[in-house]
């Protein structure tokens, strides 16, 4: 997602988003531990996705 994206997100859902996203990531990782093919551009993107998730997440608490 952009971060354009992520900033019109309320609070609620990005917090649910930052689950969402880690929980794959780590499904992922598994994935990875047990010898499947899993494609290590796609868990970058998943850890830059929840940076920017936290980051809109940050500056909306701070807002209100």
């Amino acid at each position: 997602m952009k971060p354009s994206e992520f900033k019109e997100l309320g609070a609620d859902e990005l917090k649910q988003k930052v689950g969402s996203l880690k929980k794959e990531l780590f499904d992922m990782r598994m994935a990875r531990a047990e010898g499947k093919v899993a494609v290590q551009n796609k868990a970058k993107q998943i850890r830059k996705d929840v940076a920017r998730a936290l980051t809109a997440l940050k500056q909306k608490t701070t807002q209100a």
